[in-house]
C-alpha cells in the first residue's frame, strides 16, 4: 500500500484548467501543462490497495491500477511505466478521453471522492515519454504469416501492435489520408493533440507495422482478394454509421451530422484548410445529443466563434448523486459538466425536435423544438410547450447505427449480422468467415475507447491461435478477456 493514511491526508485534486478565455482562443489542450505533477505523488497515495480492488472489474482492460498507484506515490515512472504498458497499448489516450469507469468502480468512492486514477494514469505514460522509456519492441523472429488490419482506431492499432510483436507481418488499411480513426478525426484537438498519437504510429512503424492510408477495403480493394492475399484479417471499421434525425426541414443546408463537422475542424490543425468548409463562425448553433459527441461540437462551435451554443437532449437531466438504480460499483449515470461546457453555451433537457425551418436558400434558420416527458413509460410531447431556436448550423450527434454495409465490405466479404447490425463474431472474435475477426465498435457496437483497445487485444489473441494453434500467445494479455468480451 503507497500510504496507509493517503485516503485521509489528501483530498481529491485534479488537473488545473486553463482560463476559459485563453483556450477558446486555440486548439491546445485545455489543462496546464505539467499542472499534474507536483500532485500526482500525493493522488496515487489515496489508494488503498484493497483487497479486492474493484477498480480492476471497473476497467475493461484490467489495468493494474494499484500497482502503478503505488509506484506512481514513490515516483518509479519507469515501473509504473512497465506496469502500465501490461494491459493497456496507449494509455495516453484513454488517460484523455476514457470516461474513467474504474474510477465509479473505486472502493474510496462509497463515502469519498474517488481515486483521480485517469489522472494518475495520463501523468506516468507522460513522464514515460518525456524519460525516454517508451521505446519499439520488434519481435525476436517472424513467423512468416501476415494480418490485414481493416480501421485504424483504438481496436485496430491495439490488434496490429500486439499482432506484431508476437512476430506476424502486420499491414493496416485506413479509408482516410490520417492514421488514426476517429482518435485522428472525431476527437478535437483540445481534447487530445494529434502529436500523441502521431509518436505512437512512430513506434509501431518502427516495430514493423505497415500503415496504408487512402485504402478503402470494399471499394478500392475487394475483400475477397484482400482475405486471399493474408494469412488473416481483423475488421476493426467502428461504428460509423451516425444515427438519422427524420424530421420536415431535414434536408436543408446546415444540417449535419457530428461526424460530417468534427473531422473539418481537425483537418484545418492538420492543414489542409485555412477555414473549414463547416464552420461556426457567426452562426447559432444547436447540437442535438447530449453526449461527449454533442459536447465536442460544443467545445469546437466555442473556437470557431459561435455566436450562440446550444446543447439539446431529449432525456431528463441526470443527478448529481447515484441514482439506487445504479449502485456503487456500476457505471452512473451522472450530470457531467466538461471542458466544452465550462466554456458557455445552454443545456436542454427533455426537449424533441420537431422539425427545421428554411430560408429562401434552403438554408437552415430555425429549429422548432417541444418538451418531453416520460408517460407509462414511453417519451410524449407535452401540449403547449413548443419553442422556436435560431439556427444556423445543426450537428446531429445522437450516436451511431452500426458499420458502414455502403462500402461493399460486408457483402465481399458474406459476414454475417447480429441483431443490432454489428458484425456477429465468437468467443474468438471471429466471423462466420474463417480467418476473418472483429474487433471494436464493428463488432460491439458503438462504447468506449478502452473497450476498443480490450477488444483489441483479444482478437488478436484469438488471431494468433488461429495462425499458430498455439493455446498462449507470446505477449501478456488480460486472464479473464474471453469471459468479459462475449
Amino acid at each position: 500500500m503507497a500510504d496507509p493514511k493517503g485516503f485521509l491526508n489528501h483530498g481529491r485534486q485534479g488537473a488545473c484548467s486553463r482560463p476559459v478565455p485563453e483556450r477558446v482562443r486555440d486548439w491546445n489542450e485545455v489543462y496546464v501543462p505539467g499542472s499534474l505533477l507536483p500532485i500526482i505523488s500525493d493522488q496515487a497515495s489515496r489508494c488503498m490497495d484493497c483487497g479486492i480492488p474493484f477498480c480492476h472489474n471497473g476497467c475493461p482492460l484490467g489495468n493494474l491500477i494499484p500497482e502503478w498507484n503505488d509506484f506512481a506515490y514513490r515516483k518509479d515512472w519507469q515501473a509504473a511505466s512497465e506496469r502500465l504498458h501490461a494491459t493497456n497499448n496507449f494509455p495516453e489516450f484513454t488517460g484523455r478521453l476514457c470516461p474513467a469507469p474504474c474510477e465509479s468502480a473505486c472502493v474510496l468512492g462509497i463515502n469519498q471522492p474517488a481515486v483521480t486514477i485517469k489522472n494518475v494514469e495520463v501523468s506516468i505514460i507522460d513522464q514515460a515519454w518525456d524519460n525516454g522509456d517508451v521505446a519499439p519492441q520488434a519481435p525476436d523472429r517472424l513467423s512468416g504469416k501476415t494480418v490485414a488490419v481493416i480501421g485504424s482506431g483504438p481496436a485496430g492499432l491495439a490488434a496490429a501492435q500486439q499482432l506484431t510483436r508476437a512476430g506476424h507481418t502486420v499491414a493496416v488499411y485506413e479509408r482516410a489520408d490520417r492514421v488514426g480513426g476517429l482518435l485522428r478525426y472525431g476527437i478535437p484537438e483540445f481534447k487530445m493533440e494529434k502529436r500523441h498519437i502521431n509518436r505512437r504510429i512512430e513506434q509501431m512503424r518502427a516495430e514493423g507495422t505497415k500503415f496504408r492510408t487512402g485504402v478503402e477495403i470494399g471499394r478500392d480493394i475487394d475483400a475477397v482478394k484482400l482475405r486471399k492475399r493474408y494469412d488473416a484479417v481483423v475488421i476493426a471499421a467502428g461504428a460509423t454509421v451516425s444515427r438519422d434525425l427524420p424530421v420536415p426541414g431535414r434536408e436543408l443546408g446546415g444540417v449535419h451530422f457530428a461526424m460530417e463537422y468534427l473531422p473539418l475542424a481537425n483537418k484545418v490543425q492538420e492543414g489542409d484548410y485555412v477555414t473549414p468548409p463547416i464552420t461556426a463562425e457567426g452562426k447559432h448553433v444547436v447540437v442535438i445529443g447530449g453526449g461527449d459527441t454533442g459536447a465536442d461540437c460544443v467545445g469546437t462551435a466555442h473556437r470557431q466563434g459561435a455566436l450562440s451554443v446550444t446543447q439539446l437532449e431529449i432525456m431528463p437531466r441526470p443527478g448529481e448523486e447515484r441514482n439506487a438504480n445504479q449502485p456503487w460499483p456500476t457505471f452512473p449515470m451522472l450530470y457531467k459538466v466538461t471542458s466544452a461546457h465550462e466554456e458557455g453555451g445552454e443545456r436542454v433537457y427533455s426537449v424533441s425536435t420537431t422539425h427545421f425551418e428554411g430560408d429562401e436558400d434552403g438554408n437552415v434558420q430555425a429549429l422548432h423544438l417541444v418538451e418531453v416527458e416520460f408517460v407509462d413509460g414511453k417519451l410524449v410531447q407535452r401540449p403547449g410547450t413548443e419553442r422556436t431556436l435560431p439556427a444556423q448550423l445543426v450537428t446531429l450527434a445522437m450516436g451511431f447505427t452500426g458499420t458502414d454495409q455502403e462500402n461493399g465490405l460486408v457483402a465481399q466479404f458474406g459476414l454475417e449480422l447480429d441483431a443490432r447490425g454489428n458484425v456477429a463474431r465468437d468467443a474468438e472474435y471471429q466471423t462466420n468467415v474463417p480467418g476473418v475477426f472483429v474487433a471494436g465498435d464493428a463488432g460491439r457496437g458503438q462504447s468506449l475507447i478502452v473497450w476498443a483497445i480490450a477488444e483489441g487485444r483479444s482478437a488478436a489473441r484469438g488471431v494468433d491461435r488461429f495462425l499458430t494453434g498455439a493455446s498462449e500467445l507470446p505477449f501478456p494479455v488480460r486472464p479473464t478477456d474471453r469471459s468479459i468480451m462475449v
